[in-house]
């Protein structure tokens, strides 16, 4: 059940604001032999759709719940954060004195306080909340593999692809690791051709461009074309050898790459220098915020899920680089990092996204998540700081037909456990593909041919109008 703080006093508010071709690294390609094909299952009791598109900003480190929206004012000190609190949109709710262009927005955002998992290493965590799906241990060493399940945006491409020649699933601009790359980001089991158009590329650079769907200079699509009908020769050779699934697969993977090559369409999304100078500075001059402005571009062009990295790295002394992970030092580093890069970025980005998709028509059609793969220990370490803590944080959803102002669950009076209405991660993948009309029960088959639901849990169904 939600609660708000003192909504009724806020009825001048609306009630939805309230309650290189080619090559086998084009588009993540790597061996054919992990591509497995098959058809998506037909949806036959789909909830109605109200998000066409979701936008996932991935904040990778953990940010402290406790420090920024659910803080325990009246908590013992060894517990109470540093930072003071500020009055937001939604009358009676406060948030962190470092984020005031976000509390103007509150009444936009559905906040659910009692996400929880077991996972405390970064890895596992991650891939906990990049998939909705625990694994089997808990172990920073965790890699990629095809007994691991996919991404989000993968199984969206999987059970509801794009047919607008755009491409369903686009993430950027970093792959994240924590000495291994984390698992979690791309399609493992359902086949290559499900992983996202991934763009390693800088948007805040002056010369972004696609080199994915750039040609050499020295290849024209004719030539092109010259050669994708001796790779049919080639590959048909191959079929008399192996008629794998896998094969067939590459196939098609490369048609859907090659489409993406001649098509204006695709190109004219990812060009970002057609936005007005004044809206990229809003967004702010940073690969964080000009990636939030390409992920508001591509789902206005018809990209069903994009995910953008906060950072490629999980963090660490620096103010001007890395994730939410700042604990561990011998001195006050996590209070004096986290206002000078992490909030302030977060405050420079979020509230413009959800104001500009607002301002297009385009926020009730779209979903936007903001969470990492964990929160921060209720008790402050000896380094005054925060350890993991996967037990009980914070995740952010607005748009989407999502109740902006509520509050889902409460966590205890330490932000230690939830205290109301728990939420597992299997509960958020759920309650994302509910709001993109997808069934959550729908399965899909693993590497062994199992047959696996697309999310281990229900639907949070309180935070929709």
């Amino acid at each position: 059940m939600i609660f708000s703080q003192k909504l009724a006093a806020a009825a001048a508010i609306n009630r939805r604001d309230m309650l290189r071709i080619g090559g086998p690294g084009m588009l993540g390609l790597t061996l054919p032999k992990l591509l497995q094909a098959e058809d998506a299952p037909v949806v036959a009791h789909a909830p109605k759709r109200k998000a066409k598109s979701v936008i996932f900003l991935f904040q990778w480190g953990g940010p402290s719940h406790v420090d920024t929206f659910d803080m325990k004012l009246n908590a013992p000190e060894e517990y109470r954060t540093k930072y003071a609190p500020i009055s937001t949109s939604v009358p009676g709710m406060h948030i962190c004195e470092h984020l005031p262009e976000t509390a103007k927005v509150m009444h936009k955002i559905a906040q659910i306080r009692t996400v929880h998992h077991t996972m405390n290493n970064h890895n596992s965590a991650g891939y906990t909340a990049l998939t909705g799906v625990q694994p089997a241990i808990d172990d920073q060493r965790l890699r990629d593999s095809l007994d691991l399940f996919p991404a989000f945006g993968s199984v969206v491409d999987k059970v509801a692809p794009n047919t607008n020649q755009l491409p369903t699933f686009v993430s950027f601009p970093h792959t994240i690791s924590d000495g291994s790359t984390t698992p979690g980001q791309r399609a493992s089991f359902l086949g290559k051709i499900h992983d996202p158009l991934f763009i390693p590329n800088d948007p805040n650079d002056a010369n972004f461009e696609l080199s994915q769907l750039s040609l050499p200079s020295d290849v024209s699509l004719g030539r092109l074309g010259n050669r994708r009908e001796l790779q049919k020769i080639i590959n048909s050779q191959a079929r008399q050898l192996d008629q794998s699934a896998a094969a067939q697969g590459l196939n098609a993977y490369y048609e859907k790459a090659i489409s993406m090559l001649n098509s204006k369409q695709v190109r004219d999304a990812f060009d970002i220098s057609k936005e007005p100078t004044e809206l990229r500075d809003a967004y702010g001059r940073t690969t964080y915020g000009q990636g939030c402005l390409l992920a508001r571009r591509l789902v206005e062009s018809g990209v069903k899920f994009v995910t953008v990295y906060f950072s490629r790295s999980i963090g660490g002394r620096s103010k001007t680089e890395g994730g939410w992970d700042t604990h561990g030092f011998d001195d006050t580093r996590m209070y004096e990092i986290l206002p000078e890069f992490h909030l302030p970025i977060t405050d420079h980005t979020l509230p413009v996204l959800l104001n500009d998709l607002d301002t297009r028509g385009m926020l009730d059609e779209t979903l936007v998540m903001w969470f990492g793969e964990f929160g921060r220990t209720p008790k402050i370490n000896k380094s005054i700081s925060r350890d993991h803590w996967p037990k009980c944080y914070t995740a952010l959803l607005a748009g989407g037909g999502t109740i902006g102002g509520s509050v889902y669950g409460e966590s205890d009076k330490y932000g230690a456990f939830p205290d109301r209405d728990p939420v597992t991660t299997g509960d958020l993948a759920a309650t994302m593909y509910h709001a993109m009309g997808i069934d959550h029960s729908i399965e899909v088959k693993d590497n062994f041919n199992r047959p696996l639901p697309i999310a281990n849990g229900r639907p949070v169904t309180d935070i929709f109008a």
